[in-house]
């Protein structure tokens, strides 16, 4: 079990005064240690119910947004990740700019091994948009080049 030092950071998780951003904000993402950083395993996130707006619209867009990564030193700590996420409610950015921007601010937050963020869009206008973008460090290079290739295999299959 962890102890309240390895718990003293976090902010969110358990708070009775949770405050939910009106607008994207970074600020809200919180971390804690890994303790098994000489393990590489793989963690998940689904959201299901993701919505941002349209730029130029205004109207707003509906996705699904799945996170992975190999964890390094430091996790995304999940209630300040769902904050995060509802951050983009009313954030005005095009589907492929929100999967990116999701994914740079994660790898900044953590310095994970490897990270990849998908999106999942409902159709506007007949088309439906899944934009996909990974990162690694050096030795996940080959997972990087991989995982986009087969993206690249996935989108047109449809």
């Amino acid at each position: 079990m962890r102890d309240d030092q390895e718990l003293k950071g976090l902010q969110q998780l358990g708070s009775q005064g949770t405050r939910y951003p009106t607008d994207y904000d970074p600020g809200v993402l919180e971390t804690f240690d890994n303790k098994h950083p000489d393990n590489e395993y793989v963690v998940s996130f689904d959201c299901p119910e993701f919505t941002t707006l349209c730029p130029k619209t205004g109207q707003p867009d509906f996705g699904h947004i799945k996170i992975t990564y190999i964890p390094r030193l430091r996790m995304v700590e999940s209630k300040s990740l769902k904050l995060y996420l509802f951050s983009f409610r009313n954030h005005g950015d095009f589907h492929e700019d929100c999967v990116n921007i999701i994914m740079k601010d994660l790898w900044k937050l953590m310095d994970p091994r490897y990270i990849e963020v998908k999106g999942y869009f409902m159709p506007r206008g007949g088309i439906s948009i899944n934009p996909f973008a990974n990162m690694g460090d050096a030795d996940h290079a080959e997972l990087v080049a991989r995982r986009r290739m087969e993206a690249i295999a996935e989108g047109s299959k449809r």
